[in-house]
């Protein structure tokens, strides 16, 4: 535990118990929908919790009624209706699994089991179209879960889907199948180092063996008869478009990269000024229960830096104008450091989770994927800015806030003068 983590646990609960969710991330229940949440089942986790203490048993509690109830429509022949239950049921036990902050404690063990239990029934009423991954990586093992389209596929464009550091890889089962295979496209939600199943085996998070799981992920994908290895893209939200910017400034195969939310400034937004849970749950991930020697191994040696000049393949990026983990200016700063063809959207009085903006994010940033598997928007020079606004107009040419007046912050407009 971080010392703001300790000290500050009572604001979370006041929080919680006032607001709910919605107090600690606004609008972020649309974001959860498209995580394979239905609003229902958020509204009667957040009913039973005043407190953080009572999220596990909460999210375990209403997790349990629908797997009983797909359980119940699976006896009765209703594959369809029960493979939707079972989905929920998946993305609740996984939060359930989640909110337990010990990798030893049995009752996390056994909540992924009930997790995998859902994502297996699924699978089966799927027709095999949800398939588990497990891949060796540098002496430990790394899990996934494919998605395939219906019928027969070969040479298909396939996307890795990254998580979040709060994220597993049933998070995206409801947006595979949405937006991706739906379309004739393969899909792999990833879990790397730190996250999930991956974590529970013991392998933390370092600064650079993300980038190298995706890598890995890549290597299955390119081996895969129903995928065409050059046209294999990523799509990240947070911590997994910080990656995923890494990964497609180290690895060429990489061919396009859609990151919403991504972490890409200083980082002592994210784990001094943000809410405490986020560093917390970061030296969970990496390993740490020093918080000096965090911040001194890798916390101070995040920021991507000059490391987005490596990137060669067609990027877009979105972030909402007040995200909480990377302030807009740095996100700027970062996006004006690329020089392969870019484009970025900052939807206006959005937060990290782009609650507000979620469905057409995930839809638009699957459809600029496909486009940029297909060959468009890798013309040299391209670069694409558009600051969305709140009600409905967007301002093309420029992702400045149009209330900036043309001032951008010193050290912007340094590097853009530069």
């Amino acid at each position: 535990m971080t010392v703001r983590s300790t000290g500050q646990s009572w604001a979370l609960d006041i929080a919680l118990a006032q607001g709910g969710f919605d107090a600690l991330h606004p609008e972020a229940v649309g974001t959860m929908e498209q995580l394979g949440h239905d609003h229902n089942d958020f509204a009667k986790v957040f009913a039973l919790v005043r407190s953080g203490a009572m999220l596990p048993k909460a999210w375990a509690t209403v997790a349990a009624q629908a797997e009983e109830r797909a359980a119940h429509h699976e006896r009765g022949g209703f594959a369809q209706t029960a493979a939707d239950l079972y989905l929920r049921a998946a993305v609740m036990w996984g939060r359930a699994q989640y909110s337990v902050f010990d990798a030893t404690d049995r009752r996390k063990a056994a909540m992924r089991e009930r997790a995998n239990h859902c994502v297996g029934r699924l699978g089966v009423l799927r027709d095999g179209r949800v398939r588990r991954v497990e891949l060796d990586f540098e002496g430990s093992r790394i899990f996934a879960l494919l998605h395939l389209p219906a019928g027969p596929v070969e040479n298909a464009p396939a996307v890795i889907l990254g998580p979040g550091m709060d994220m597993i890889k049933e998070d995206y089962i409801w947006a595979a199948e949405r937006y991706y295979t739906s379309r004739g496209m393969v899909a792999l939600s990833i879990e790397g180092p730190g996250q999930g199943e991956s974590r529970a085996g013991g392998l933390t998070v370092d600064l650079a063996n993300y980038e190298r799981a995706i890598g890995r992920y890549l290597d299955h994908l390119a081996g895969l008869p129903e995928v065409d290895a050059d046209r294999i893209g990523m799509f990240g939200i947070s911590m997994s478009g910080y990656w995923g910017s890494r990964a497609a400034a180290t690895d060429g195969r990489l061919a396009a990269l859609a990151a919403f939310e991504a972490v890409t400034g200083d980082f002592a937004t994210i784990f001094e000024r943000a809410q405490p849970t986020f560093k917390n749950n970061y030296m969970y991930m990496a390993g740490y229960t020093d918080e000096e020697a965090f911040d001194r191994d890798l916390a101070h040696r995040m920021p991507l830096g000059d490391l987005v000049a490596g990137i060669t393949c067609p990027v877009l990026y979105g972030i909402g104008e007040f995200d909480e983990l990377t302030d807009l200016g740095q996100a700027l700063e970062s996006f004006e450091r690329i020089t392969a063809p870019k484009e970025l959207r900052v939807y206006e009085d959005e937060f990290h989770p782009l609650g507000g903006v979620a469905a057409e994010a995930f839809r638009f940033g699957a459809e600029w994927l496909e486009r940029a598997l297909a060959g468009a928007f890798a013309e040299p020079g391209r670069d694409v800015r558009h600051y969305v606004h709140r009600d409905g107009r967007t301002t093309d040419g420029s992702a400045d806030p149009t209330w900036w007046l043309g001032a951008a912050p010193a050290r912007l407009e340094a590097i853009r003068t530069s």
